[in-house]
């Protein structure tokens, strides 16, 4: 497995971490229609202080194609209060684009192609090969369960993250890449 290397514009200013840090891989979806789109909110300036932005160190295509936009030696913005500790992988899928935080469309409904999967599968046997104490996995949604206003209704409260949603296929992951769900 070697993903295509493209940096961030900032990335020489994220924290640098020994590999033994790394012990969780966390699974997101990029919530946007294509890579192209990941790539332009990934470049942007979130936090001032550092001038760097929230990123995850992989995105896989729905093709199967990886690229690696922060290499897993820097700690990357991707879950809060998880950082310093995972490696963050992004999935090109819709999730809720547009309307993420509207209280009428919290559905996740795009499936996650095979290629996408069987890429993923090889992109977390390499990383468990360099990372010895890699040995926990979770979704977005598992490590941050905020709820805010809906966008269409402060009374309402919806969920901050889902990803990557209901149309992962978790079972097929846990077994075969030989990673724990994270408690």
């Amino acid at each position: 497995m070697h993903p295509r290397y493209r940096p961030l514009p900032y990335v020489g200013r994220l924290d640098l971490r020994v590999p033994g840090a790394i012990e969780l891989v966390v699974i997101h979806c990029t919530e946007l229609p294509g890579l192209a789109e990941a790539r332009s909110y990934g470049e942007r300036v979130l936090y001032p202080d550092s001038g760097t932005g929230a990123s995850g160190h992989y995105y896989v295509d729905r093709d199967g194609q990886v690229e690696c936009w922060v290499e897993p030696l820097r700690v990357a913005h991707h879950t809060r209060g998880h950082n310093s500790r995972s490696i963050g992988i992004e999935l090109v899928n819709l999730g809720r684009y547009p309307d993420w935080h509207h209280s009428g469309h919290q559905r996740m409904t795009e499936p996650y192609p095979d290629a996408q999967i069987e890429a993923l599968l090889e992109l977390l046997a390499a990383l468990r090969h360099a990372f010895d104490r890699l040995g926990r996995i979770a979704g977005h949604e598992r490590l941050d369960t905020t709820e805010i206003e809906a966008s269409d209704d402060p009374t309402r409260r919806v969920r901050r993250k889902l990803d990557p949603g209901p149309m992962f296929p978790w079972a097929e992951v846990l077994a075969r890449s030989g990673l724990f769900l994270e408690a």
